[in-house]
């Protein structure tokens, strides 16, 4: 099958360039172009019959009536996520969509620890006074995790695995879905309503899709409901804060610190080297004047591990398409 991999870059070359080989072999005939899809790059995958898309690719209506014009059949999301696509109008288009439902829950939720502790014990601003010959502790106070109570918005596999990594600390874990797992039974935390995570909560993980009732679930009523210094993190997608509102939060000192990986407007920012540029997304700009703020590029997925099960479920994607064979769990399927 013919392959247009968009938004690619070097270790998507060499990872989808692995799993594609079987028995000394390529399955599938892979190009690998580095813009992004949209509009006016659709026109590259002309004569593919799939096209393979990551979380910054734009597929709406526009771009997918070229995509079928051009004899493109399959859309396959080398991520779990799927809220850039219009489903209603690939349905409408006879395109079908896969993706990766799951790779590493791990990488995820280890990141999203890495968040916390980086911002529970200041350990940038820590860094970069030691290096400085500077070994005052002034500014520096921390806090115990254990005692503390963590909410979990999402209890899917991440926020699965961070309740098993939080019954290590001692700390009181309420978790928020809603479509609970009967088959996860709260050994390590207590199901409570949305609004109970948000006003009992000291440090709030953002685990669950962006859909239409989950976008700005963190917005100025919401902040309202918190605790005062509450500490937020965000691993999931960035539409999930109102980042004007999460802003006015910290300049009041509502919110004690923010840490993510994803930002709402991020599709002109991350994965891209913008370091001999000027940046003139405002609103991300004063993020970063916030010590009290840690942001990562859309990187916690990002691990050896996780690398190699997106791409291996991938490549099975089009393998088994092309067989007509689809795992129906990896399809989304447009519900009217």
């Amino acid at each position: 099958m013919k392959v247009a991999v968009f938004n690619t870059k070097t270790y998507d070359e060499e990872y989808l360039g692995r799993a594609n080989m079987r028995d000394g072999q390529s399955q599938h005939e892979i190009e690998f172009l580095k813009p992004h899809l949209q509009e006016k790059t659709a026109v590259l995958a002309k004569g593919a019959e799939a096209v393979c898309c990551f979380v910054n690719d734009h597929l709406d209506r526009p771009v997918l009536q070229i995509l079928a014009e051009q004899g493109t059949r399959l859309i396959v999301m080398r991520c779990s996520g799927f809220n850039n696509i219009d489903l209603k109008a690939a349905h409408e288009l006879g395109i079908r969509i896969l993706r990766v439902p799951a790779y590493s829950p791990y990488a995820v939720a280890e990141h999203a620890m890495a968040l916390m502790f980086s911002l529970c014990r200041h350990l940038p601003r820590a860094h970069n006074r030691v290096r400085d010959g500077n070994f005052s502790l002034k500014g520096l106070m921390g806090f115990d995790i254990h005692g503390k109570t963590i909410g979990i918005i999402g209890m899917g596999a991440i926020g699965k695995v961070l309740c098993q990594m939080f019954s290590g600390f001692g700390s009181d874990v309420l978790g928020y879905d809603p479509y609970p797992n009967e088959e996860f039974k709260p050994e390590y935390f207590s199901y409570v309503g949305l609004e109970d995570v948000m006003q009992k909560s000291d440090i709030i993980f953002l685990n669950c899709p962006l859909t239409e009732d989950t976008h700005h679930l963190v917005n100025t009523e919401t902040i309202a409901q918190m605790k005062d210094h509450v500490m937020i993190i965000n691993t999931s997608r960035g539409g999930l804060i109102d980042t004007p509102a999460v802003i006015e939060g910290l300049k009041e000192g509502k919110i004690g610190a923010l840490g993510i990986d994803v930002y709402e407007e991020e599709g002109d920012l991350f994965f891209e080297d913008l370091s001999d540029n000027i940046i003139k997304d405002d609103v991300f700009m004063r993020l970063l004047t916030f010590r009290n703020v840690q942001v990562t590029g859309h990187q916690a997925f990002f691990t050896h591990e996780a690398m190699n099960k997106i791409t291996q479920t991938t490549i099975q994607n089009l393998t088994d398409f092309e067989a007509g064979q689809v795992n129906t769990a990896n399809e989304v399927i447009y519900k009217n």
